[in-house]
């Protein structure tokens, strides 16, 4: 008998013994911003509850510190008091009246707190964080244990099937396991047994606080990605003794923030690090959960069946779609809003103290004021463009009942992530345009491909918006129509094919992506494991301490200069978490990155600059402009006599650098208001 269920190991319940999880989907921790103010507690609830209902079997919350020098930053989350334990009953409720169960991650930030009263093993500052933590006594690390074991008690008061004892990704925990960051002379350092000392008796202690029907999940460090970080017998010695100590689960931690290789950006390999958690498999005897870049069914279904794992764990592809489980059971897999690893508004947005949300699902972390809700009044609404604003307006409008055309130039939808989709590394946002042609589809838009719109095929319609797009600015200075000089969509669509010296003109979003197209030649290195991991250095067997080695990027395919008229360093305006891989693997491919350049002319001999007042050339075959972008919006004025309302949205509205986020959150907004 063969069971007949789409992904029948990613839906198979896991009897953990005192419970049973619904299936194999652990939605993985992420800090939103909800944490920290009891009146956004609702709101919590809110988000964790359509994750629930949407089918996840296991979820963990964003991380709770167990003592105040534990905060992430003044404020934060925290559980230390029996007063607190009512707010978090309305989440631990809201999810367990779906069926799912739900588990407090107790994270202790040790020096990666960013105030002045951190601890750490030792007082080594971390070189992200300006406060220089104090070192803990051994007096410090016992009450410290006693806070977690605490914190551990009022989670289960409040309602929490478990919590998840945070030892990984840097934070204190972890501090105290590697040599780079212990260098204590005690019982809590020195040897791989000392060293893992604190985790242990915080996992003994939980477990003696809370009893033998608590899950207890520990998130342990298999690849560190840092110098001086632990090899892989010490990663063995610890994960059998927090076994050995009480831990129900053991979930995998992949690097450390300070680690200079990304390990969740879009241009990570989908399940690059899923074979370090199928080698711990066969050291201990608790179920394994593999991590990162695990965006889809058959990605799942595939790590489970090859038993490189006993769970997955996935934190932003649930925002990007609270239903991503209940699609993939109902044999759906083609309609998830997949998440594209952008980082844009769910990562950036925590690190730069905002709420959390998901570029591609606006409604992530705002279920109870973004509402989709169907209207009372169906209108005919007309969309130009099919672009991210447009595709978002246009299902989200008909979603609600809503009468919908939307009218394209173009033979295909898409827009400016037609052109994204081709860098390599950004292949994930061709899941975008698939799962909104799909949309389309489901919602009874009316496509028109290939028609451009005018006002008299606009006329008769009750709205009219305007998502027409951006075009790429003009450059004014001399040569700029030399035969050299060639614009950025040309290159992305393969018109015209740069030579071998090439110099790239504006050094914003559109800039760095285009310097990653041409220096780049064949199959991306984001679609082979093998490749990836020699460019970034990184010794997936973990045979080496922190799991580094020496980085061998592959050859450039051209000589590239990527310029910018304004002072400071190129890519300063990129994604704060995002942004140094790009500058990182710009400099691995060679690539020279100059700011406060003046443009005097392009001939024959090439690009003439001035560069901190000394006038040279550039000898370039090629110069590609990336001067950015102006709204595309001629329609606007005409449109005054002819549509009753007329609404102008994303790049037509403001051409900044093709915000993809603000321009689906803004369609998206809007048709939830029409």
């Amino acid at each position: 008998m063969t069971d007949a269920r789409p992904y029948p190991h990613l839906l198979a319940p896991l009897d953990l013994g005192f419970t049973t999880l619904r299936n194999r989907v652990l939605m993985g921790s992420m800090h939103t911003g909800l944490e920290d103010r009891c009146r956004d507690f609702p709101k919590l609830a809110a988000y964790f509850a359509e994750r629930a209902a949407g089918g996840v079997g296991l979820m963990v919350t964003g991380g709770f510190a167990p003592s105040l020098d534990g905060w992430l930053k003044p404020f934060a989350g925290k559980l230390t008091r029996s007063w607190e334990v009512a707010r978090h009953r309305l989440v631990t409720a809201a999810v367990h009246a779906h069926d799912a169960r739900i588990c407090l991650q107790l994270l202790h930030a040790g020096r990666y707190a960013y105030h002045p009263l951190s601890v750490s093993a030792s007082a080594l500052k971390t070189p992200i964080n300006p406060f220089r933590p104090r070192a803990l006594s051994a007096r410090g690390v016992e009450r410290r244990i006693d806070a977690f074991a605490h914190a551990a008690r009022l989670a289960r008061d409040a309602g929490y099937d478990g919590v998840e004892v945070m030892g990984s990704e840097g934070y204190l925990l972890n501090q105290f396991t590697v040599a780079r960051t212990n260098r204590r002379a005690d019982r809590w350092g020195g040897s791989v047994e000392n060293r893992m000392r604190f985790a242990v008796e915080t996992v003994r202690r939980v477990r003696e606080a809370c009893g033998p029907d608590f899950i207890i999940i520990y998130r342990l460090s298999m690849l560190d990605l840092v110098e001086d970080g632990n090899d892989w017998p010490a990663i063995v010695a610890q994960a059998r003794a927090v076994e050995a100590a009480g831990a129900t689960l053991i979930n995998t931690g992949i690097g450390w923030h300070e680690a200079r290789v990304p390990t969740i950006a879009t241009s990570v390999p989908r399940a690059a690090f899923a074979g370090v958690t199928a080698r711990l498999r066969p050291e201990v005897s608790v179920p394994l959960v593999a991590t990162n870049r695990i965006n889809m069914p058959e990605v799942a279904e595939a790590i489970l069946a090859a038993g490189q794992a006993d769970m997955v764990s996935m934190a932003r592809p649930l925002l990007a779609d609270p239903e991503w489980v209940a699609k993939a059971a109902a044999g759906r897999a083609d309609s998830i809003n997949t998440c594209i690893a952008c980082n844009q508004a769910c990562l950036d947005h925590v690190f730069q103290n905002r709420r959390a949300s998901c570029l591609v699902n606006p409604r992530a972390c705002h279920e109870t004021e973004l509402s989709y809700m169907p209207t009372a009044a169906p209108r005919r609404i007309a969309v130009v463009g099919a672009g991210p604003a447009g595709l978002a307006c246009a299902t989200v409008a008909a979603a609600r009942g809503h009468a919908v055309t939307l009218f394209e130039a173009s033979d295909a939808i898409g827009g400016q992530f037609k052109l994204a989709r081709r860098i390599p590394g950004k292949e994930e946002f061709d899941e975008t345009l698939r799962y909104f042609g799909h949309r389309l589809d489901e919602t009874g838009v009316t496509l028109r491909l290939g028609t451009r719109a005018t006002p008299a095929l606009l006329a008769g319609f009750d709205a009219v918006v305007l998502a027409t797009g951006v075009v790429p600015r003009a450059v004014d200075f001399e040569g700029h129509d030399h035969p050299s000089v060639i614009g950025y969509v040309d290159v992305l669509l393969g018109r015209v094919l740069p030579g071998r010296r090439v110099a790239i003109i504006g050094a914003g979003g559109i800039g760095f992506d285009v310097a990653e197209f041409v220096v780049h030649e064949g199959p991306s290195p984001s679609l082979d494991t093998a490749r990836w991991m020699q460019e970034w250095g990184v010794d997936l067997a973990s045979d080496t301490p922190g799991g580094l080695k020496p980085p061998r990027p592959e050859p450039p395919a051209r000589d590239v200069w990527l310029l910018q008229r304004s002072d400071g360093r190129p890519g300063a305006r990129l994604g704060k978490t995002t942004g140094w891989i790009h500058r990182a693997t710009l400099k691995a491919k060679g690539v020279r990155m100059l700011g406060g350049v003046e443009y005097r002319r392009v001939d024959d001999a090439g690009l003439h600059v001035a560069i901190d007042g000394v006038d040279q050339v550039l000898e370039v075959d090629h110069v590609v402009v990336c001067a950015g972008q102006e709204p595309q919006r001629e329609l606007f004025e005409p449109l005054a006599g002819v549509a009753a309302e007329v609404h102008v949205i994303g790049g037509a509205d403001v051409a900044a650098e093709l915000d993809a986020k603000r321009a689906i959150d803004q369609g998206s907004r809007l048709a939830a208001a029409l």
